[in-house]
């Protein structure tokens, strides 16, 4: 009776749509107050629900939960500088960006500071505009979705670049006068009244006794992250497709070289202008530590209005030291401005 009730009410807060009535006024006014050029404030605020329908921890196990909690101020000033500085406020109030830039030209902006590192695709959208609730596994198993150093950024007809010098270290600000070192080169092109994209990840971190993500594992230095992606976003169906893999030596494994590979293929249709259907497939695999894992998530997401959305993602997940299946459900209702 309990997981019937759980589940219950897991499911109703998922499905629940709201009908916006046409135009949205308090949108509007938010937007005039407080977006411009000069000072752009931005909110998103995410109350989850999760639940797994074993008595364990897969997908959080069970209970109500916040996902991100930001607070976004943004802009562009005298002299092409530009600054941004995002904070979360899930538990104690944290950085998460904390950059000054310059803009060179509309092309071409150098940025320094905490910020993405650009090493992932699935890393790039803002936790509002995700695919699914969470990530693909690989971006917290094989990097830190924040690092501290400079970029340049630059585009032109289509293709674009990355490259950057980090400390290799996260946020913790510690280093040991050794960087990572990143690229990205891609490019973007209409198709069929849609948008091509693709692109390829790579980077070097020398930093010595650097935790590998969320692995568990510790790199005893010059650690390689190599892949690709693909990308189509179309009036109905939309899809990526990633590849990363990353080598190293493991203090784990007595300094032998492990290697972790993570893929994962996402596939979407838009079945109205607020509703989308998605399917993914997420796979890890450890080869010293010879373990595999693939987890399947299909979502369900609805706009509501211009600032509320809703989000369902059902996860199984099979992994090669376990003889059954996880299976989890999960909701995200999200404010978002």
């Amino acid at each position: 009776m309990k997981k019937r009730s759980v589940l219950g009410l897991v499911l109703l807060f998922a499905s629940c749509q709201l009908y916006a009535q046409q135009p949205e006024p308090f949108a509007n006014q938010l937007e005039e107050r407080f977006k411009s050029e000069t000072f752009s404030l931005g909110i998103l605020l995410q109350s989850l629900a999760l639940f797994s329908f074993e008595d364990d921890n897969f997908n959080g196990g069970r209970k109500f939960d916040l996902g991100a909690t930001r607070l976004d101020i943004r802009g562009r000033v005298d002299g092409n500088f530009m600054y941004r500085l995002q904070l979360d406020f899930r538990r104690t109030t944290s950085v998460f960006d904390a950059q000054v830039g310059y803009h060179f030209s509309d092309n071409f902006r150098l940025i320094a500071g905490a910020f993405k590192p650009y090493l992932s695709a699935d890393l790039d959208p803002h936790p509002g505009n995700t695919d699914f609730i969470n990530r693909a596994r690989q971006v917290g198993v094989m990097m830190n979705s924040r690092e501290i150093g400079v970029t340049a950024l630059g585009e032109s007809n289509g293709f674009y670049y990355r490259f950057g010098m980090y400390n290799g270290t996260g946020l913790s600000r510690g280093n040991d006068n050794r960087f990572m070192y990143t690229v990205r080169l891609g490019y973007d092109t209409d198709l069929n009244g849609g948008t091509l994209g693709v692109g390829f990840n790579g980077a070097i971190n020398q930093t010595r006794m650097e935790s590998v993500g969320n692995s568990g594992l510790t790199s005893l230095g010059d650690r390689n992250l190599y892949g690709a992606f693909i990308r189509y976003d179309g009036e109905v169906v939309f899809g990526t497709f990633e590849l990363l893999q990353t080598r190293f030596e493991a203090q784990q494994f007595n300094g032998n070289e492990e290697t972790i590979t993570g893929f994962y293929g996402t596939i979407g249709t838009r079945i109205s202008q607020k509703d989308e259907l998605l399917a993914q497939w997420d796979r890890i695999d450890y080869d010293l530590r010879d373990d595999t894992s693939d987890r399947f998530t299909f979502g369900w997401n609805h706009q509501a209005t211009r600032l509320i959305s809703f989000q369902t993602n059902l996860l199984i997940q099979f992994d090669s030291d376990e003889d059954d299946a996880s299976l989890g459900i999960a909701g995200n209702f999200q404010f978002q401005f």
